[in-house]
């Protein structure tokens, strides 16, 4: 088997496609990082892997070693082989858009999981129809007694990483490697501090305002730093 190494710069994405009986092996390099991975089929970009529906095939909203992910059309298309890390990952959050970051107040364009998905695949010369609902690797957002989430830091380590086996059809793996999660978890931070802010106010969709603007503005000056 021929082994192929791909490195997904940060905040960039990268695609693969990956052939009947190979594995990916995503590798958690400095133990801060997530990675938005979406699968395709590569026959048909319009079947992929729907968190909604393999939810109640594994019947948990972890992935565990062993289960196997869904399609929108309801078909096996990625087994988790093998996952060395403490196997805390997200199913719950959407990638991140231009649209999440205007909305927290940054002004001008910024890196994000939606639009790296394209430029990845544009990589290959393909298109998604649509962002499905990626598999977070390493995202730690915990679900509590009451239903509330949180966003938390990533509790994986360095070198740690997992294992993934398409079924018999070769498959598309599309992957994005997010900001060090220093800037996810403190963006999830400001947004939850702006929640708190806005059962205060008439308009939740209000601008920043100048102290909230300096804050997220440090948040991105310390992550751009740790690239």
């Amino acid at each position: 088997m021929v082994e192929q190494l791909t490195e997904i710069p940060a905040r960039r994405g990268k695609a693969v496609h990956v052939a009947q009986g190979h594995v990916l092996k995503l590798i958690n390099t400095h133990g801060t990082q997530v990675i938005d991975t979406w699968a395709f089929n590569a026959a048909d970009l319009h079947e992929f892997m729907s968190l909604e529906h393999t939810r109640p095939h594994i019947g948990h909203i972890i992935p565990k070693v062993g289960d196997v992910m869904f399609t929108n059309k309801r078909r096996p298309i990625v087994t988790l082989l093998e996952d060395t890390s403490p196997g805390i990952h997200d199913t719950i959050v959407a990638a991140c858009d231009r649209y999440r970051y205007k909305f927290l107040g940054v002004e001008g364009y910024h890196d994000n999981c939606t639009d790296n998905l394209f430029s990845g695949m544009a990589e290959l010369g393909l298109t998604p129809p649509e962002v499905p609902s990626p598999l977070n690797m390493w995202m730690n957002i915990p679900v509590a007694a009451d239903g509330s989430i949180s966003f938390q830091p990533t509790v994986s380590k360095a070198g740690d990483f997992v294992l993934l086996r398409p079924p018999v059809k070769p498959a598309t793996l599309a992957l994005w490697l997010a900001p060090p999660l220093l800037l996810i978890a403190g963006a999830a931070l400001s947004l939850a501090y702006l929640r708190r802010r806005q059962r205060q106010v008439t308009d939740p969709g209000r601008p920043l305002s100048p102290e909230e603007r300096q804050r997220l503005e440090q948040l991105l000056e310390t992550d751009s730093d740790r690239q």
